[in-house]
């Protein structure tokens, strides 16, 4: 049901790398949860640690969820279209600001953002996926499972998603309404798929596989 890969894991470690030794000399941006972080023509945001939600506004007025944002992940106005972008933090979040020139000029900065940039990127399309199945179900679970492999943390339940999104948002991200999505959940509960933590985190019970 997912159809995105993880990252290679010894991709992920060099660009971590990579990334190290270019913010261990420059200040990190702090922001807390419930930020916005401002978008700027010219400089493009990475995510060190922490996860940021990127939406728009549609000519309704609603939220649309476009994807996430979360560590070694690249963001900004310079990689965008989209008009009524806005990107926020959702835990509290440390950021690395990197210029278009600074990339330009670093060929192997550059090369290490482009990976975030094809995580966005196979994250874009497995959405996409997701809305071309007709049950309602079937995108609910999968986009679920598409959190849980990119983001979510092991604990003695399964997948935990250390991230909060309200039923309203989930269901901008899968073109349904705030009933359905709740419904769902409901029954993915019944199921024993899912699960609520103490912290009111999501668990996916059983880890999804990976398909490549």
């Amino acid at each position: 049901m997912v159809f995105t890969p993880a990252l290679e894991a010894n991709a992920r470690d060099s660009f971590r790398d990579l990334l190290e030794t270019s913010y261990e000399k420059r200040s990190l941006v702090h922001l807390s949860a419930g930020s916005v972080v401002p978008l700027l023509r010219k400089s493009v945001w990475l995510v060190v640690r922490g996860m940021v939600k990127l939406s728009a506004i549609s000519m309704q007025g609603d939220e649309l969820l476009l994807g996430l944002a979360g560590s070694n992940e690249p963001f900004g106005d310079p990689l965008t279209n989209v008009q009524a972008y806005e990107a926020r933090t959702m835990i509290d979040t440390d950021l690395l600001c990197l210029s278009c020139e600074e990339l330009a000029a670093s060929p192997h900065l550059a090369t290490a953002v482009l990976q975030g940039m094809a995580a966005r990127y196979r994250q874009s399309e497995a959405m996409l996926a997701l809305l071309g199945l007709r049950r309602i179900e079937e995108r609910v679970r999968g986009f679920l499972e598409l959190l849980a492999n990119d983001y979510g943390q092991p604990c003695d339940q399964g997948l935990r998603l250390n991230i909060k999104l309200t039923h309203q948002e989930l269901a901008s991200a899968l073109s349904t309404t705030r009933v359905t999505v709740t419904r769902v959940l409901g029954n993915l509960r019944d199921e024993g798929w899912l699960h609520i933590d103490g912290q009111r985190r999501l668990v996916i019970a059983h880890q999804p596989l990976l398909r490549r």
